[in-house]
């Protein structure tokens, strides 16, 4: 039996990005409306740009989906059908929603003749988690579910089993949120920035510490104890990793009923009491889901959309994320067993370690990232992007450092290609050994078909 190809659906932080995602392989895009998404910071899709990105989809034969999936207070209510009808008369592919108040106010629209009929996507702010829910929003006019990130694989199948007639979109890469997606109240409890807003500080990756705590005897609240050194869960997990039970049935230690003391560096003094059960501690910073080793069984399932998240990410992540997944679905549909080079690939890109989220069952460690709150770099290292060619020497716009030396991968839709970079020259034409990275333009040798192109340095194993 073939498979039907699902479709690959790319963010779009801006133009050039939207047109990156095309270039290297994604059938459709999502952008956001500024005041009414959940990515209000750094984001270039003003009206005008929204009008941009849907007339080169239409041209490309591609999609652009416009995102509106804030759950809003009454300020922004009362502003919406104002703000979104502009958007909808440009007709995008489809429109992002969450928030049942909206969905309604837009769907009585269409039906009056307000604005033109869009299809309304429901976000996975709304957390759909079951196939009655999918059948409920069915009924109100919705005609895809982008369900949500803590099913497994097995509950896909389900819901695809029960629904057959609803589109399905499912997210294979990108951050996770440590609630379920948007719920979380850290940076809004810090800083008054609520994620479900746009405005998302992931209060969850900054540095915090641990300590000890006593009890209050006369109010039974926690008490610090100040810890003597730093703290390393590493460290600790391993000391303890005979008596602690993760999701295993060993005996549980007793200091694990005990209650603790979080900090986090910024807020000396500030301290928060957290408790671990018998399935771990899941509090803070989220590895981040890698599931292209999966996009077969999603293929056979019936989903109709892969989505990668990322609005905020660079150029490169786009690239690289569109270039893996388009082969990992073309593999798919194909017959062709899964390439585990495409793993490798995704190394490259900076993450904070990978993990399949709740697509299938794993230890409870295997979902957190313990030990850095930023990201790292893996197989490879963008480095540059490709402004012109001519006469044989591409104009390199550096990002980061690389030299003379280095084997170099030129990313490009038409197949990537690894060189060793043996000459490099500075706009003057003087020979230079090391570009050390931005702000600077180096010349290298590079045919003329690589225009455009993408450079990564590859990291010796």
């Amino acid at each position: 039996m073939s498979l039907k190809s699902p479709e690959l659906l790319l963010p779009a932080g801006s133009l050039d990005k939207m047109r990156a995602a095309y270039d290297f392989g994604a059938d459709a895009v999502y952008a956001g409306q500024p005041r009414y998404s959940l990515r209000a910071r750094n984001n270039e899709f003003r009206l005008e740009q929204i009008q941009t990105g849907i007339e080169e989809a239409n041209a490309r034969g591609k999609k652009f989906f416009l995102t509106s999936n804030l759950l809003p207070h009454n300020d922004k209510v009362r502003t919406y059908l104002r703000d979104i009808t502009p958007v909808l008369e440009m007709r995008p592919h489809g429109i992002i929603m969450a928030d049942p108040g909206l969905i309604m106010m837009v769907r009585e629209g269409m039906e009056k003749g307000h604005f033109p009929e869009v299809p309304i996507h429901l976000s996975v702010q709304a957390n759909t988690v079951n196939y009655m829910a999918v059948k409920f929003w069915q009924k109100v006019g919705v005609t895809r579910i982008i369900l949500s990130r803590e099913l497994s694989l097995d509950e896909i199948e389900k819901i695809r089993q029960e629904c057959p007639d609803m589109e399905l979109e499912v997210f294979v890469h990108g951050a996770l949120c440590i609630a379920y997606s948007g719920r979380c109240l850290l940076s809004g409890y810090f800083n008054r920035r609520d994620p479900n807003q746009g405005t998302c500080t992931n209060a969850c990756r900054w540095n915090y510490s641990t300590q000890a705590s006593n009890t209050d005897p006369n109010t039974g609240e926690a008490i610090a104890v100040k810890m003597e050194a730093e703290f390393s869960f590493n460290e600790a997990q391993q000391e303890a990793e005979s008596s602690f039970a993760a999701c295993g049935g060993s005996e549980r230690h007793p200091a694990a009923d005990q209650v603790y003391l979080l900090e986090e560096a910024g807020r000396p003094g500030q301290l928060m009491p957290i408790m671990e059960d018998e399935h771990g501690t899941y509090i803070m910073n989220s590895k981040d889901l890698r599931a292209v080793e999966h996009v077969e069984r999603l293929a056979e399932i019936g989903v109709d959309s892969l989505k990668i998240e990322g609005r905020t990410k660079s150029l490169y992540y786009v690239a690289r994320t569109a270039q893996t997944y388009r082969r990992a679905i073309d593999d798919a549909v194909a017959g062709r067993p899964f390439n585990p080079k495409l793993i490798t690939e995704l190394e490259g890109l900076a993450n904070r370690g990978f993990t399949s989220g709740f697509l299938e069952r794993r230890p409870s460690q295997d979902y957190q990232n313990y030990e850095t709150g930023h990201s790292d770099i893996g197989h490879s290292h963008f480095v540059g992007e490709v402004r012109g060619i001519t006469d044989g020497w591409a104009e390199v716009e550096v990002k980061n450092k690389f030299l003379v030396g280095d084997q170099i991968e030129v990313i490009h839709p038409s197949g990537n290609h690894t060189v060793t970079l043996e000459q490099m020259r500075n706009l003057d034409g003087e020979a230079i050994t090391v570009a050390p990275g931005s702000p600077l333009q180096v010349r290298i040798p590079l045919e003329e078909r690589y225009a455009g192109a993408l450079l990564a340095r590859l990291i010796p194993s």
